[in-house]
């Protein structure tokens, strides 16, 4: 299989598939996650996104066993089970999928400069500069691409410790009684949490491009534990905060819990917030740029560069379109279910098919 010529100039390390799940799973979901669980779980909520993340290592073991066996992406594993052409066409949605996770997940973050800091600012010319900073960084290769997720993580990290400043008015009581929630509200809110995990199913399309991918599985696992923590336990912080009736009604929990920082130099923390998101979601849009341009390239046989320039045109045709804050919030919502339905129901099923192929080609 051509995966197998890719040089090794080309590969990743196996240790940096960790920042490129995180750099993914961290986006625009941790800015509202809190509020979208607590409506359905209470201060419950938490219990659901131990849950998810338990769930999601499953997950993440079956596309590690589809890829192992097909040895190469999730191309591979569709013609392995349905044949060259078929197999095609099944790929061929995820051009999709990408394409909507980055449009997504970029005019969310537009609409939160618009509403915090520039209400005049252009959707058209902030996406073409964005894009072209994408492009960039894209034709540098995947190499580049999780370098800048590397930068993403790390450089905005500080951020963490600004939310410090609201535990001497938080009560963490707010949070008991434990377990005073159904198990199908936890279910509920565990659906409603699926918007900020997606992200790591790019190993399904990494893999050929890690250097020793055996190796990869741990970081990868320790990945999604690292994010699962950090969701848990800033969802802890959040209702300690907010009473519910407070939380319900802030759109954005993680800017709100800014607003309470002063410093001597700067009045409203949240803009420096805001300003260092922009490099938070930057390898969001460049992983879904490169991987929906990958796809392109395998399924059409064109090269790589004319699927990046066909989904920046796209990303600028459509994105002026979407204007309303209903808009957003649909688009919001279809991405968290079809990312729902591709992670729990499309990757076992595609698990089981791999397997039963396998049986059948060993006979």
């Amino acid at each position: 299989m051509h995966e197998q010529t890719i040089p090794d100039r080309l590969k990743i390390s196996p240790y940096l598939i960790f920042y490129a799940i995180m750099s993914m799973q961290i986006g625009l979901g941790a800015m509202d996650f809190q509020r979208l669980i607590a409506k359905y779980a209470g201060y419950d909520a938490w219990i659901s996104i131990l849950f998810v993340g338990a769930c999601l290592h499953i997950i993440l073991w079956m596309m590690y066993k589809i890829v192992e066996t097909v040895n190469g992406d999730i191309v591979t594993a569709h013609m392995y089970v349905a044949g060259n052409h078929l197999g095609k066409v099944l790929s061929f949605p995820f051009i999709f999928y990408f394409l909507v996770h980055s449009l997504a997940t970029l005019r969310t973050f537009i609409e939160i400069i618009q509403v915090w800091m520039f209400p005049d600012l252009s959707i058209f010319w902030f996406t073409l500069g964005f894009m072209l900073l994408c492009m960039y960084i894209v034709f540098g290769g995947l190499r580049t691409v999780v370098g800048i997720s590397f930068f993403g993580l790390v450089l905005p990290a500080y951020l963490l410790f600004t939310f410090g400043f609201n535990l001497p008015y938080s009560n963490f009581e707010s949070i008991l009684p434990i377990l005073d929630h159904s198990v199908k509200d936890l279910l509920k809110s565990s659906f409603h949490m699926s918007l900020s995990f997606i992200g790591f199913e790019i190993v399904l399309f990494l893999y050929p491009f890690i250097k020793e991918p055996q190796k990869s599985k741990k970081w990868a696992h320790l990945a999604i534990l690292t994010t699962t923590l950090l969701y848990a336990v800033f969802a802890i912080m959040t209702f300690a905060y907010f009473s519910e009736g407070q939380l319900q009604k802030a759109i954005w929990p993680t800017l709100m819990m800014w607003k309470i920082l002063k410093l001597s130099f700067v009045e409203r923390f949240e803009f420096i917030g805001i300003a260092n998101w922009n490099l938070i979601i930057l390898p969001n849009v460049c992983f879904s740029i490169w991987i929906g341009s990958r796809l392109v390239k395998k399924i059409f046989n064109i090269k790589q560069k004319k699927g990046v320039y066909l989904f920046i045109i796209t990303h600028l045709a459509i994105i002026t379109f979407i204007h309303t804050r209903e808009e957003i919030n649909l688009l919001n919502s279809m991405m968290a279910k079809i990312g729902f339905a591709f992670i729990m129901l499309y990757i076992p099923l595609l698990f089981i098919a791999v397997q039963i192929a396998k049986k059948v080609k060993r006979k």
